[in-house]
């Protein structure tokens, strides 16, 4: 999977840092690495998912640059971390197309936007910027079966592919799938999960974009993942009002779908923008470069999504509303059908590397004892 430049890289760096172990507390990379007297190929993707690039070991590193060692761990896992998502997608030529060329994601949802539009008119000829408004006023303009078939097929492709991606992510890090199965691991890699406790740099904060440490991207993080999963359950109440209820939408202001979303929605904002900042302020850090237009696509589809939604909510009732939830429909088209393309696929592959550390650290407290 690995290139050898960058695997026999990774190995000399990582083999260094183990020699050295002066960052042992920063992050769960190093002690993770200290358990093993040298690295396979699946040892340095493992460690490279575990690594949550808080850079907090670049300014406590001795060996960097101008130092002949020219030791560099958040780049060389940064690597490591995009040749991953390409090499475990499904199909490849299409983590190639648009990992490696992101420009493609703006044109795929481009496309996405123009179709939903087309799509909206020519169901509605003559008549695309008449108000609708009252129970059911989404599904005069789009049909219902409409927004669901496809938004459904896409859920579940992307679902599937990331799937495949996983399994084979941890039949190469780790042998037989049986031993991931482990609950008190995964209670504790999801416990990592909604803390994002190895962002912190050993505690201070994580040190990127500035050497300062600094808890602020620890929280740009949280409101993009809190503020996902908010939408995700204004999504799933909605459905419930729904189906089961017989409440149509679009719903009160006050109504529990509309206040998760409208708050999903805002703190998604905030987080993405305060993200793509701080991919702007480390520009010049070669960490950042490794993976800047990966993660720019992403944030900023993240971003349009949410900002459309929004816009949507308050231009629900004007004549407005058909055109608005076409652009909407079509970039959450885009967003959902390259999930499996995207920096998302980052959080399949970390929690697969914290379930794994979690079960390292419990064999090893029981060799202990």
């Amino acid at each position: 999977m690995l290139d050898q430049r960058l695997f026999h890289e990774a190995d000399r760096q990582l083999t260094i840092c183990n020699a050295c172990r002066y960052c042992e507390g920063l992050c769960p990379v190093f002690p993770a690495l200290e358990r093993r007297n040298s690295f396979l190929e699946g040892d340095i993707l493992y460690l490279a998912n575990l690594c949550h690039d808080c850079r907090a070991c670049m300014p406590a590193c001795p060996y960097t640059d101008p130092h002949e060692f020219a030791i560099d761990i958040p780049t060389v896992m940064a690597e490591v971390r995009r040749e991953t998502y390409i090499s475990y997608a499904f199909p490849r030529i299409f983590g190639e197309a648009f990992m490696r060329r992101s420009r493609t994601v703006g044109i795929f949802t481009l496309v996405s936007v123009v179709l939903a539009i087309v799509l909206v008119w020519a169901g509605r000829p003559g008549d695309l910027f008449t108000a609708e408004i009252g129970p059911g006023a989404f599904y005069r303009v789009v049909p219902w079966l409409f927004m669901l078939i496809p938004a459904t097929v896409a859920t579940a492709y992307a679902f599937l592919v990331m799937s495949l991606g996983l399994l084979r992510f941890w039949r190469d890090t780790d042998g037989p799938l049986r031993s991931r199965f482990n609950p008190l691991a995964l209670l504790s890699a999801t416990g990592d999960v909604f803390g994002l406790r190895q962002m912190r740099g050993g505690g201070p904060g994580c040190s990127y974009p500035d050497e300062a440490p600094s808890h602020s991207r620890v929280l740009m993080h949280q409101l993009v993942f809190y503020g996902f999963l908010a939408t995700f359950a204004s999504t799933t109440v909605a459905a419930g009002y729904q189906e089961i209820l017989g409440i149509l939408p679009p719903y009160d202001l006050l109504s529990l779908p509309v206040v998760l979303g409208t708050l999903g929605g805002v703190a998604q904002v905030i987080g993405c923008v305060g993200l793509l900042q701080m991919k702007v302020k480390g520009a010049d850090q070669p960490a950042t470069h490794v993976l800047r237009s990966l993660d720019v696509a992403f944030l900023m589809l993240l971003l349009l999504a949410n900002v459309t939604g929004l816009i949507l909510l308050v231009a629900r009732e004007t004549p407005y509303m058909g055109v608005l939830l076409a652009i909407h429909l079509g970039v959450l088209a885009g967003l959902f059908v390259t999930f499996p393309y995207s920096k998302f696929v980052h959080l399949v592959y970390r929690y697969a590397a914290l379930v794994r550390n979690r079960q390292e650290e419990r064999q090893e407290a029981a060799l202990a004892g």
